[in-house]
């Protein structure tokens, strides 16, 4: 058989040609086919985008019912909260269900409704800044009495529209902090808000005080007075109308405000369980001092930025009478050169265990003197 062949293999007339040497640029494509995936292996359908396969999987937390997905998220660190807001609206609900306290610096949000929607829960909101139009310049601090300008805040039907809104939709509320609300706005919160017990108010005056007073559960209260255009905007008649409706305080603070020995004693008479009295850049009448002395509970008394504690006039009265249960005074940025005052104040702290002075002028061995003579701890 190889013979055989063999001479068939020579005997054959047609010379086979001779194959054409292949290119450098074959070359090359041949090589990078054969890194191809056999046919035999290439799937059946074509490969999904990698930005599309994440709208093609399903989402498995809309099978988890709202309080679930709530008790989940309560385990996330509160710093890294915020960021789950952003992954969806359902998500971003939840995230605000959570949220008790908020600073609020653009009124249009709650005007809008978009606040109330947003976080149903809150317990504690502060208004201060959003009251403020962007032109003014609003400066707050521990006790900083401020000068307000009509042009500045938003006007009082606003804050009052505003005020509505928040207390329909957040019954449970108990700390609000606004300015240049009327009586109305504050009545509004006082009968949707039952449980309000520390409030912030910014430029109120004798009748704004009437609707504070409709606050019977109120404890802590903070009032910014200042002044516009040199009129005073409380007097003794709001500090009794305060002393009246809100019998329940705890912590009380005045910033700027005016008043008298009358407007004090009926605090003291009325307020029985107040514990802690500041008194910041007052504007007070001669002989208040004298009405701290029926504040028999108080505990704490600060007096700050004080340029005249007392004018000195009618102090006879601060002598009759002292606070049982004072336990310490605090003097910060007072003016302490009028000696006569100094010891009238004393007077009416001699049960006080401790005093401390903080940046007062005026203070000398004099002052030290009188404080060891009523047997303050100094």
């Amino acid at each position: 058989m190889s013979s055989t062949g063999k001479k068939k293999k020579e005997s054959s007339p047609v010379t086979p040609l001779k194959k054409r040497r292949a290119s450098w640029s074959e070359l090359w494509l041949n090589h990078h086919h054969s890194l191809d995936y056999p046919s035999k292996l290439q799937p059946l359908t074509p490969p999904i985008p990698k930005s599309k396969t994440l709208f093609l999987l399903p989402d498995l937390t809309l099978l988890l019912p709202d309080l679930t997905l709530l008790s989940i998220i309560t385990k996330v660190p509160s710093p890294h909260r915020k960021t789950l807001s952003l992954v969806c609206k359902r998500w971003s609900r939840l995230h605000g269900c959570l949220v008790r306290s908020l600073n609020v610096s653009d009124w249009e949000f709650l005007a809008s409704g978009r606040l109330v929607w947003r976080f149903p829960n809150l317990d504690s909101v502060d208004l201060v800044s959003a009251c403020f139009v962007s032109s003014g310049v609003l400066v707050r601090g521990s006790y900083q009495s401020l000068s307000f300008f009509e042009e500045s805040l938003l006007s009082v039907e606003t804050v009052d529209r505003g005020l509505r809104t928040l207390a329909s939709a957040c019954s449970s509320l108990r700390k609000l902090a606004v300015a240049n609300a009327s009586e109305l706005g504050l009545f509004s919160v006082a009968e949707a808000c039952s449980t309000l017990q520390e409030l912030e108010l910014h430029k109120c005056s004798d009748t704004v005080l009437l609707g504070v007073g409709a606050f019977e559960n109120l404890q802590i209260l903070r009032l910014v007075v200042g002044d516009v255009d040199g009129l005073m905007l409380v007097s003794d008649i709001g500090l009794m109308i305060l002393a009246q409706g809100c019998k329940r305080l705890v912590r009380l603070e005045l910033v700027g405000c005016g008043g008298g020995f009358n407007g004090v004693k009926e605090i003291g008479e009325c307020c029985q369980m107040l514990e802690e009295l500041t008194v910041c850049d007052h504007k007070m009448e001669p002989g208040w001092l004298g009405g701290i002395g029926y504040c028999e509970n108080l505990k704490t008394l600060r007096l700050v930025s004080c340029k005249k504690i007392d004018l000195g006039l009618g102090l006879g009265e601060c002598l009759s009478r002292s606070c049982p249960a004072l336990e310490r005074l605090h003097l910060e940025k007072c003016q302490l050169r009028d000696k006569d005052t100094v010891k009238a104040l004393f007077k009416v702290c001699e049960a006080a265990r401790e005093i401390v002075f903080k940046d007062c002028w005026g203070l000398d061995n004099d002052v030290f003197s009188l404080g060891i003579a009523f047997g303050f701890c100094m």
